[in-house]
């Protein structure tokens, strides 16, 4: 009644018979249900994937990011900034980010993905704290990308693979939750620094549809500020492979590893 359509249509609509179906009758339904603005997204994405003739299922071929958006990445200093698809693979990253994802990259596997790393990989309870609301957005934003992008079956066979292999994935997957994932406040427990709290900020990509740019800052004159900046040259001083190498330590050695980052840095008298 409050969409404005008869019980008869609606149910035929949420057997996903959409055929013929206006986006004035979609955003009627999204109104009566209270969808937030994801949700809205969510139930336009999987409209369009339900009415016919659609192409057959393909499988994307290799993801680059332009050279334009690496020197982007590279000239952020004081910034953790990579930019990832809807498939949560991390395609390009600046020398801070691989190092604040440093137990992610430990696998040598690629591209990295924080998907995997987030259910199949028990150093991401270490690094994310809070490891539950990540996992819950983590699923969110997978099942985000499968009504945007529901052909794509090198995602679906991510998806199959973490069901398989984790029954807390299975369990966030069945919920159908989504989520829109642009701005917010994230805790990581790095093994080199320890505890660092960043904002992040995420924007779209519009030369290259489907890749999102990222970027982590630190409240300034903070403690995460410093332990950012302390990271920073730790990276800048340690090869790429012996920081991959840290990743895959615990916790219990972060405060011996960061003393011996304290000693690079060159003394400031």
């Amino acid at each position: 009644m409050l969409a404005g359509v008869s019980i008869d249509y609606y149910t035929r609509l949420e057997k996903g018979n959409v055929a013929g179906v206006s986006d004035e009758v979609l955003g009627a339904v999204a109104r009566a249900l209270q969808l937030d603005e994801a949700e809205r997204a969510h139930l336009f994405d999987l409209a369009r994937a339900a009415r016919p003739r659609r192409p057959p299922a393909r499988q994307r071929g290799k993801q680059r990011v332009q050279a334009s958006v690496q020197h982007i990445l590279e000239s952020a200093a004081t910034a953790a900034a990579f930019v990832r698809n809807g498939r949560l693979d991390l395609l390009a990253a600046n020398a801070l980010a691989q190092a604040l994802y440093a137990p992610v990259y430990a696998d040598p596997a690629r591209p990295a993905n924080l998907a995997r790393f987030c259910f199949l990989d028990p150093r991401s309870h270490e690094l994310y704290p809070d490891w539950d609301d990540v996992a819950n957005t983590t699923v969110a934003l997978l099942r985000t990308e499968a009504g945007r992008d529901p052909l794509n079956r090198d995602l679906s066979g991510l998806v199959g693979e973490l069901a398989t292999n984790s029954p807390q994935f299975r369990a966030r997957w069945a919920a159908h939750d989504v989520q829109l994932h642009h701005t917010g406040v994230k805790r990581l427990r790095h093994p080199v620094v320890g505890t660092i709290e960043v904002a992040y900020n995420t924007m779209d990509l519009p030369a290259q549809p489907g890749l999102v740019l990222t970027f982590y800052t630190a409240e300034p004159g903070s403690p995460s500020e410093d332990a950012l900046r302390l990271l920073a040259s730790w990276a800048a001083t340690i090869p790429e492979s012996d920081r991959q190498d840290a990743g895959q330590q615990t916790l219990g050695a972060a405060d011996d590893q960061a003393g011996h980052a304290v000693l690079a840095e060159p003394d400031p008298e």
